[in-house]
């Protein structure tokens, strides 16, 4: 099974390097950065992909990007004042071959970094985003000054500053003091659908889809990352239109282990009333696939880690279909996990999960899923959806089901992998439990220890039966 890449995570070494070699030094033509409301990026122009390591430092917090055989050519950028992450940066060369460019911080930061190839007007790219350990983009009052420059090229093991920022060749070599790695959070990208000159569906009222859906989003959002060993990415986080296939790019740039997607249905009966819970297509799957098999050529995608633009037209449909039949499998998973938490809400328009050639759920790689919460067009689901109470009893029953899932299947390298148990048990605020089947064990007997009634336990459970396997791990809702 293909899982998406485990991400960088500062206060612990990451080594990203490629197993490209070079004729000679790659030019570095320069370096942007600019920032948004969820992250600081800082992009580096390179000629051609560069091996690099990246790692942080801390007293005071730095991070450090060492460029393999690479030179600089062109300027790096001014931090903006504002900016709540960079307070500076500087470079110099380390080892007489590699290029160390070093970022002051005003704060911890977790960081991620990626190569991306040529597009449109840009060429290759070494993209490197930072946001705030704390989860808010709120630059800390400890900023890294100027004047800390010299204690910072110490503890990194460079060589003296120059008085303008720069960094003379060094004498020392890298004493890097790392620290062993920690299991990773999961990460969960919440798309609000619609957006700017998208308003989606309009209720009766005047209530218009981009709003209940950002409104549902966000609150889905905090829950997420108030659990331990979850985060949350917001796809959108405010008035604005995205593509849909930018959505996908933002989750596959944060590497999301799940995709959910925000919506409220419309329909022209507005008797209709009820939630949804959609799932890709097989006709949508295919179509996907041969789409990507066509763009190889162009793209420097990868699926799973295997590079399709060095592969054959039978073999790299081949890895696309596995991938993807593994993705839609797990999506269908997930999907049901949330539907049965939203058929305790309230009604639902369909009590199977729905298919449907969505161009969100396209993903060959991530998990996903559409939600349609209820029918805006129906006049008493309006309401509701318009309500601050039902809009949280949405985000949480969503929670829920996302939480059970993971339970299940935790993707390698995650907290949750690690201990399910434990994790479920601190990322549920219902007091839920574990129980792993014994041999002897029935359902009847467990569900009269637990002091539940079966039928609760076989739809917490979404088991068809009463048939269950050694090993097998049930939830066991607390009161």
């Amino acid at each position: 099974m293909l899982w998406t890449l485990a991400r960088t995570s500062l206060l612990m070494l990451v080594v990203c390097f490629t197993d490209l070699t070079f004729a000679g030094q790659v030019a570095v033509n320069g370096a942007r950065m600019w920032t948004g409301p969820e992250y600081t990026r800082f992009v580096v122009d390179v000629e051609s992909p560069v091996g690099h390591q990246v790692f942080a430092l801390d007293d005071p917090h730095r991070l450090v990007i060492d460029l393999i055989d690479a030179r600089l050519q062109g300027d790096l950028p001014e931090p903006a004042a504002e900016d709540p992450v960079v307070a500076n940066l500087r470079s110099g060369i380390r080892e007489g071959d590699d290029l160390r460019i070093v970022l002051d911080l005003k704060q911890q930061v977790r960081a991620k970094s990626f190569n991306l190839g040529p597009s449109g007007s840009h060429g290759h790219r070494l993209v490197i985003d930072l946001s705030p350990r704390s989860g808010t983009m709120v630059a800390s009052s400890k900023a890294s000054p100027r004047s800390s420059a010299a204690s910072s090229a110490k503890a990194a093991g460079l060589a003296s500053i120059n008085p303008g920022g720069s960094i003379n060749p060094g004498e020392e070599h890298l004493s890097i003091r790392s620290t062993k790695p920690s299991n990773r959070d999961l990460i969960i990208a919440v798309d609000a659908g619609h957006g700017g000159k998208d308003p989606g569906a309009v209720g009766g009222g005047g209530t218009r889809e981009k709003d209940i859906t950002l409104a549902i989003s966000r609150k889905l959002a905090q829950r997420i990352d108030a659990k331990p060993g979850m985060r949350a990415v917001l796809v959108r986080d405010g008035d604005y239109f995205l593509h849909l296939r930018k959505r996908i790019e933002i989750a596959r740039e944060h590497r999301a282990d799940l995709f959910v997607s925000i919506h409220a249905d419309a329909f022209k009966d507005p008797r209709v009333r009820g939630s949804s819970v959609f799932t890709l297509s097989a006709g949508g799957a295919t179509s996907e696939a041969a789409r990507w098999i066509a763009e190889r050529e162009n793209r420097a995608d990868l699926i799973g880690g295997v590079d399709l633009k060095q592969r054959d037209d039978l073999l790299a449909s081949v890895l696309l279909e596995m991938s993807q039949n593994a993705t839609i499998e797990l999506s269908g998973i997930a999907a049901s996990k949330v539907l049965s938490k939203l058929q305790r809400l309230g009604e639902v328009h369909q009590q199977r999960i729905q298919q449907a050639g969505f161009a969100v759920l396209k993903s060959p790689d991530i998990p996903s899923m559409l939600v349609e919460t209820a029918f805006i067009s129906n006049p008493d689901e309006e309401k509701r959806l318009r309500n601050a109470s039902y809009q949280n009893k949405l985000a949480d029953a969503i929670l829920d089901g996302i939480i059970e899932y993971f339970a299940e299947y935790p993707p390698p390298g995650t907290r949750f992998a690690k201990t399910p148990a434990q994790t479920l048990a601190q990322a549920t605020t219902s007091g839920a439990r574990q129980h792993r089947i014994e041999p002897g064990d029935t359902l009847s007997e467990i569900a009269g220890r637990y002091n539940v009634r079966l039928s609760v336990l076989r739809d917490i459970n979404q088991l068809q039966g009463d048939q269950i396997r050694v090993g097998q791990v049930l939830i066991i809702p607390g009161s």
